[in-house]
């Protein structure tokens, strides 16, 4: 079957990096191809390229048999080539309906916008989606999750022959990504070639044809589906073998740092819990349950209606994130760009905002001992970047992942509070990931691990809290648990059930 679009010998290099190295890639009309590689490989600078956002330094693109050549995404779009970004794209002020088709909105005989066919054409596209808002709601007011839709139906409303979607399931629910692999099985029935980026294996299996594999910048390999297993794929996105996927470490438990009792709040009632020295405490639950909700309490982000907390065996209140970081609490926001880090500034500045108390000697700064903290971070989480002044911005979504995490840290916190560590990073990174956590773990930092991948939770939790409808429904032992008896508990359908 010959390609509807091909790259090959794509070269594109920045300052200090090279992120495409003779890489290519084939898309066939009727079929999905995923693109896999670690985070750096170069997978979004490859769509950047094909959609004229970034010019190639070499190679070569063919769409439909011709050569073509792409001075911007509006050149792309008209011509046939729709992409899903994983950055949202979206105005917060404007409507759902406003956002799908900005810059292309229905005009009538007078040449003013056709509010009523916008609107109407825009609740096609939620239907296809079954998504239940209204196109007439501000996107500003939705999930992240009902966003990322937006950005699905904002996609085929372009009514492309080729679709890129990039982390597309990155912030759905379950019921989100039914209604997006549907969509998907109508439009490989239609003849459209679809790129779909993602870091969920599991998904690859499911939905896709054939796959190809980047590492370094540079093209490894295509293979149909069906001819690899997962061992494989894994082997070849990061040279090496992934002997265990999730390194569990076995720590004897200390004192008691967090006693939660009674915690009431936004979204969350009555919620009872401890938390010790040298321990990883997991939260699952289905998205809407509380988790994020009860942390962002924990750290004072969110205003607190009842219960208690005792940190370290003394009361504790937090009204603001800065009271719960001077506190020694640290959190990790499951929204590495809106509310973890600073896109514009550098490595540097991103890793040492939290801790500029730590790092200074009185009211100045101690910019040695700034350097020599970020240095040492960048070293212990090998974040691939060309110094600390790099912009972070400029890295990959897994590298930005690692230094959100060590800003966290370096305020040498009590708790460290992991609210979707891994979202959006590849299984190597993913590794890495936990074998630093594990690391802490072992040091005698106190862990809360929020995670919607069950898997994950099971994988490096000592024990594990399930919420349902802003309360706790059930206490596993993480080595004794099932994914099922997570699943039910999520759901509501089991009580407490105590460590074994």
């Amino acid at each position: 079957m010959e390609p509807i679009l091909s790259l090959s010998g794509i070269d594109k290099a920045f300052p200090g990096v090279k992120a495409l190295d003779q890489a290519g890639l084939n898309v066939y009309p009727g079929q999905v191809m995923a693109l896999m590689g670690e985070n750096g490989a170069g997978k979004s600078t490859m769509m950047k390229v094909l959609t004229g956002i970034y010019q190639a330094d070499a190679g070569e693109i063919r769409y439909r048999g011709r050569p073509c050549h792409f001075k911007g995404p509006r050149d792309s779009q008209q011509a046939g080539i729709g992409i899903i970004h994983q950055e949202l794209n979206l105005l917060n002020e404007l409507t759902i309906a406003e956002n799908i088709f900005l810059g292309r909105e229905p005009v009538n005989a007078f040449g003013k916008i056709d509010w009523t066919r916008l609107y109407a054409d825009a609740q096609v596209l939620l239907d296809r989606l079954q998504i239940r808002q209204s196109p007439k709601t501000r996107v500003g007011d939705l999930s992240i999750g009902a966003q990322q839709m937006v950005e699905i139906a904002k996609a085929l409303s372009f009514k492309a022959d080729v679709i890129i979607m990039d982390e597309p399931t990155d912030a759905l629910t379950d019921t989100e990504t039914r209604a997006l692999f549907r969509v998907i099985e109508e439009l490989r029935a239609d003849g459209c070639g679809i790129v779909y980026i993602s870091h969920r294996l599991k998904e690859i299996f499911e939905i896709c044809d054939r796959v190809t594999i980047l590492r370094d910048g540079k093209w490894i390999g295509e293979d149909a589906v069906s001819d690899i297993d997962e061992d494989r794929l894994i082997e070849m996105m990061v040279g090496r073998k992934l002997d265990e996927q999730y390194p569990r470490i076995r720590v004897p438990q200390g004192a008691e740092v967090l006693k939660v009792k009674d915690l009431s709040g936004t979204g969350i009632n009555g919620v009872s819990f401890s938390l010790h020295e040298g321990e990883i405490l997991g939260f699952s639950g289905l998205m809407g349950a509380g988790r994020t909700e009860l942390v962002k309490t924990l750290y004072g982000a969110l205003p607190r209606t009842g219960g208690q907390v005792w940190l370290a065996g003394k009361p504790y209140a937090a009204n603001s994130p800065q009271q719960g970081l001077a506190a020694g609490i640290a959190y990790i926001s499951e929204d590495r760009k809106g509310d973890g880090l600073v896109l514009d500034l550098s490595v540097k500045i991103n890793m040492s905002l939290s801790a500029l108390a730590q790092l200074s000697r009185g009211p100045q700064l101690d910019h040695q001992a700034e350097r020599g903290a970020v240095d040492e971070f960048i070293s212990l989480f090998k974040i691939r970047t060309p110094g600390r002044e790099q912009l972070i911005g400029n890295l990959s979504g897994g590298n930005q992942q690692k230094v959100a995490i060590a800003k966290g840290l370096m305020t040498r916190p009590k708790v460290l509070i992991l609210d979707e560590p891994t979202r959006g990073v590849d299984v190597g990174a993913k590794k890495e990931i936990y074998q630093l956590i594990n690391r802490f773990k072992q040091e005698g930092m106190a862990i809360i691990l929020v995670s919607s991948d069950m898997p994950e939770v099971l994988g490096i939790s000592d024990r594990i809290m399930v919420m349902h409808e802003g309360c706790i429904a059930g206490e596993f032992n993480a080595t004794a648990a099932t994914q099922e008896q997570l699943l039910a508990a999520a759901v509501g359908q089991t009580q407490q059930e105590e460590d074994a």
